[in-house]
C-alpha cells in the first residue's frame, strides 16, 4: 500500500519526518482569497498551522512543494489515490482527460485528521487540461475549508494556472484564495533551478507568508 509522508518543520533549522500509512494520521490546514480580504488577512497574525498539500506524478510539483515547505515550515503531505497513473506522458493526459469528462472522483488514500488545526493550505498540482487533477476535486469535497486561506501553485506545460483557480473557488466558495504561482514543468527541470527557487521566494515574500 502506498504511504503518505508528513514532514513537520518547526522553525527553519529543525525538521521532523513522520511516515504514516495512507490511512494514517495527518494534521491539516486551510486558507484562501476573496476580493478585498487578502491584504487584511495577510497582515493578521497566524494562529493556526500551515499545510502544504500536493499531488505530483513526475516529481516536478513535489520539488516546488518541498521548496515552499522549507521556506515556511508547517506540515507537508502528498495527496495519493488508490489508482496510479501511467509513466508515459501522453497516456497520463489521456487518462486525465477521461476523468475530467466523466467528472470522476478518485478515491484518496491520504487521510488528514484535525484539519481545523490549520488556517493556511498551499495547494500544489500539475495543470492537467487547464485545471486541477481530479484528485483535488475529491480532496476539496472531502474536507471543509470554509473561512480558510488556500494558496495554489502548479507546474504546467504552457497553460499556467488555466482555470484551476476558478474551479477551486467553485469547490471552496467560502475560502479565501490568494494569488497563485505557476512554474514550468514537463522535462524542463525548471523547478529545481536557482531561478525557480528565486521565483518561489519572491512569491512567498509578496504573500507575506515566508518564515
Amino acid at each position: 500500500m502506498k504511504k503518505a509522508i508528513l514532514n513537520t518543520l518547526r522553525g527553519p533549522s529543525r525538521r521532523k519526518l513522520l511516515q504514516v500509512t495512507a490511512a494514517g494520521v495527518l494534521a491539516g490546514v486551510a486558507t484562501s482569497n476573496l476580493p478585498g480580504r487578502s491584504s487584511a488577512f495577510a497582515a493578521e497574525k497566524r494562529t493556526g498551522k500551515t499545510l502544504v498539500a500536493y499531488f505530483s506524478r513526475t516529481g516536478n510539483t513535489r520539488d516546488v512543494a518541498n521548496q515552499i515547505h522549507q521556506s515556511i515550515g508547517g506540515d507537508i503531505v502528498e495527496i495519493l489515490t488508490t489508482h496510479s497513473y501511467p509513466s508515459d506522458y501522453r497516456a497520463t493526459t489521456e487518462q486525465a482527460k477521461r476523468e475530467q469528462e466523466s467528472n470522476f472522483r478518485p478515491q484518496l488514500t491520504t487521510e488528514i485528521q484535525n484539519i481545523d488545526a490549520y488556517d493556511i493550505v498551499f495547494v500544489g498540482y500539475p495543470n492537467w487540461w487547464s485545471t486541477l487533477p481530479m484528485a483535488f476535486f475529491s480532496f476539496f469535497e472531502k474536507y471543509n475549508f470554509d473561512n480558510n486561506m488556500l494558496i495554489p501553485f502548479c507546474t504546467h506545460e504552457g497553460s499556467y494556472l488555466g482555470r484551476s483557480v476558478s474551479d477551486m473557488k467553485a469547490l471552496c466558495p467560502n475560502s479565501t484564495i490568494r494569488e497563485g504561482l505557476a512554474l514550468r514543468g514537463g522535462n524542463s527541470g525548471y523547478a529545481k533551478t536557482d531561478a525557480a527557487h528565486r521565483e518561489i521566494a519572491e512569491w512567498l515574500h509578496k504573500l507575506k507568508i515566508a518564515a
